[in-house]
């Protein structure tokens, strides 16, 4: 009998998505305030654990717990790898290292591939329906907070191969909510995406002294000062 996962990883990781939300440095970036040398960092960590999913998950393409969700137009690699040209120039490969944080996140997702593969989904669902879920508007405040052109180095937050993006997510929810899945397992999922909201929040938090040194400590103080609600705290991701 399935489970209904969908929803119970959602209900289940938003105080994490909250506390990620919280961080000094989403807190700025959706505030409007993005430091363009912290930024460029975190597109290229974001290309390490993209790399590391995407790996994994097309060496499990057989995986009946993988399959299903394995949704092609999500993957992220390619376009990362066009912004990482934009902010780096075509040497870009040669110029980009994966912070400690990033190390850890790709570390956690290879392990999970090795020994308990159906844990992917945790991780899988925490940043693909998020990135999806707030592309838009985030990219919207990171073109507007560094002047960029329309896809000047914002390649991440477009989904081309995907028209609806409310049908599509329908689409994604019902695929998980069919998976060969016990509860324990469920739990277990809820877990791992928990634990990736916290390797993302470190990514996040290692960026906070490069941006502190380029707005001043008082500007972020007074950005940071207030924990905001989370998003998926009022709707549906």
């Amino acid at each position: 009998m399935p489970v209904a996962l969908a929803s119970q990883l959602r209900e289940g990781t938003k105080k994490s998505h909250t506390m990620a939300e919280n961080t000094g440095f989403v807190s700025c970036f959706l505030k409007g305030v993005v430091d363009k040398g912290s930024y460029r960092t975190l597109v290229a960590d974001l290309y390490f654990v993209y790399a590391a999913m995407e790996e994994e998950m097309a060496g499990l393409a057989e995986h009946p717990v993988i399959a299903p969700i394995a949704f092609s137009e999500l993957n992220r690699r390619e376009a990362l790898e066009q912004d990482l040209a934009f902010y780096y120039g075509a040497d870009w490969l040669q110029q980009i290292k994966a912070t400690p944080a990033a190390e850890v996140y790709v570390e956690r997702i290879r392990q999970v591939a090795k020994e308990s593969p159906e844990l992917l989904v945790g991780h899988h669902y925490t940043r693909y329906l998020g990135d999806l879920s707030g592309g838009q508007i985030l990219k919207n405040i990171a073109q507007k907070a560094m002047n960029l052109g329309e896809n000047d180095g914002l390649h991440f937050y477009s989904f081309p191969e995907i028209a609806d993006e409310k049908a599509f997510k329908t689409t994604y929810r019902a695929a998980m909510d069919q998976l060969p899945i016990d509860q324990p397992m469920a739990d277990r999922m809820v877990e791992e995406a928990n634990h990736a909201f916290h390797l993302n929040m470190k990514m996040f938090q290692e960026l906070e002294g490069n941006l502190v040194a380029a707005i001043g400590k008082v500007l972020f103080g007074f950005l940071t000062r207030r924990q905001r609600a989370g998003s998926t705290e009022a709707v549906a991701a």
